[in-house]
């Protein structure tokens, strides 16, 4: 019976000591990288990408007038880019499907690697802009929030 607890209480201590630390996960900043407005905006146009709109909910009907939820299939050539813009006010979650992206944060000092299976969440004060380096296409979905200013275009 004193092995159980003493099992238990192990179990216990390492479940506490993960919620007081700060792990990287794939895909994120590493620790200490960490900042803001740490990374100068780059190239203001798209290159070698093409974005699809695979579907969209009008939110009108949830209470979200003029806001739109938005899932797009982006693919990015070798060499490609998805040019830099904020998520002030349009939360997403991007999703590798294939491929490898490499991001430019604002908010992160290094460049992160994103590789299929990754997802990342992109809301609040992060501007940022991504660019293919590797030989291969990846393949992106995205799924955002729009602004009822922006519900219309179509913008990256």
């Amino acid at each position: 019976m004193i092995n159980i607890f003493k099992g238990a209480a192990a179990a216990a201590a390492l479940v506490a000591a993960s919620c007081f630390s700060a792990p990287t996960f794939a895909g994120e900043c590493p620790t200490g990288k960490v900042g803001v407005d740490v990374t100068q905006p780059g190239p203001m146009a798209p290159a070698g990408v093409t974005d699809t709109v695979i579907s969209s909910i009008d939110l009108k009907g949830y209470g979200f007038e003029g806001r739109a939820l938005r899932m797009r299939r982006l693919v990015v050539q070798p060499g490609g880019i998805v040019p830099w813009h904020s998520h002030g006010e349009r939360p997403a979650n991007i999703l590798v499907v294939s491929g490898a992206i490499t991001e430019y944060r604002s908010t992160c000092s290094v460049p992160i690697e994103h590789k299929a299976g990754d997802v990342t969440a992109e809301s609040g004060a992060l501007s940022h802009w991504w660019k293919n380096n590797t030989n291969q296409p990846a393949v992106l979905i995205s799924s955002d929030i729009l602004p009822p200013q922006k519900a219309a275009d179509g913008m990256m």
